[in-house]
């Protein structure tokens, strides 16, 4: 007997505790995740989610089940900005690195992201570049470079916590667009789970973002990594690339090894990256 098919032939008891010590190890975990590993419908699982609930060894969400002791809270842009700001600084130069004179470029919502807008202000070469945005900070940031930039906010509903503009309506711009190259932010990066964001509203923008532009880049501090949230954004192979700082060697090696191309990002030497672009339009 495989070990799946004794997962499947635990008794009641026994399989809630090993439901309730993955959910502890890892903070979250899918309700079809367990289905699929213990080998039982999600009706099922959901029932050992409830009794799990009820003695207070996990909290219940949407599509899952998150560690009481680890529970994830999404802090505000200004508490978030305040933290790791050398790494995302250096990503934001990283990042920026990568735009050419032309390109339509998608900012994503966040304090990284925000530090890419910067680092985009500073380079002085560049000319006609459209930035599509739906972040209010990273607006503002960029309305010192109008008329040399373009820019335009996807509009939508306002979610004070972040600056950001989420549906109904942010997808409206999003998708009448087809952009060069995105950048985006994310809450959690793992080989188990892909790029996952903690807050849903949010992340269903994020996604029409990797659909829009042409290449997709994650930009995330050490801090993310072998991390993963409710909503998923998108699998590993649907990014270009991760441009990180700060990273764990662990976690730096364990992406690779799933096939996701990582860059350590240093403030002092720009990235060159794989990727199609027209000579034309280098500046």
């Amino acid at each position: 007997m495989d070990a799946s098919s004794r997962e499947s032939q635990l008794p009641g008891e026994r399989r809630r505790d090993r439901i309730a010590d993955l959910v502890a190890r890892r903070g979250f975990v899918r309700t079809a995740e367990l289905a699929r590993e213990f080998r039982l419908s999600e009706v099922t699982i959901r029932t050992d989610l409830e009794s799990l609930v009820a003695d207070g060894l996990v909290s219940r969400v949407h599509g899952g089940a998150l560690s009481v002791e680890r529970p994830v809270v999404e802090r505000p842009f200004e508490e978030e900005s305040a933290v790791g700001t050398e790494a995302k600084r250096a990503i934001g130069v990283a990042a920026a690195s990568l735009v050419r004179s032309g390109d339509c470029v998608v900012l994503d919502v966040g304090t990284t992201t925000t530090q890419i807008a910067l680092a985009l202000l500073d380079r002085i070469d560049l000319d006609g570049v459209v930035v599509v945005t739906n972040g209010l900070t990273i607006a503002l940031a960029l309305e010192q470079a109008v008329p040399r930039f373009t820019v335009i906010v996807s509009g939508g509903t306002l979610r004070p916590l972040q600056h950001s503009l989420v549906n109904p309506l942010a997808s409206t711009v999003l998708s009448s667009l087809t952009a060069d190259i995105a950048f985006i932010g994310c809450t959690g990066v793992s080989v188990a789970h892909g790029v996952t964001n903690v807050n849903l509203p949010e992340t269903d923008v994020k996604r029409l973002m990797t659909e829009t532009a042409r290449r997709s880049y994650i930009v995330a501090d050490g801090s993310k990594l072998g991390e993963a949230h409710l909503g998923v954004i998108g699998p590993l192979d649907r990014f270009e690339a991760l441009i990180t700082a700060g990273a764990d060697e662990h976690h730096v090696a364990e992406l690779r090894t799933a096939g996701l191309s990582v860059v350590e990002a240093d403030d002092e030497a720009p990235v060159e990256l794989d990727g199609p672009s027209d000579p034309e339009r280098q500046s």
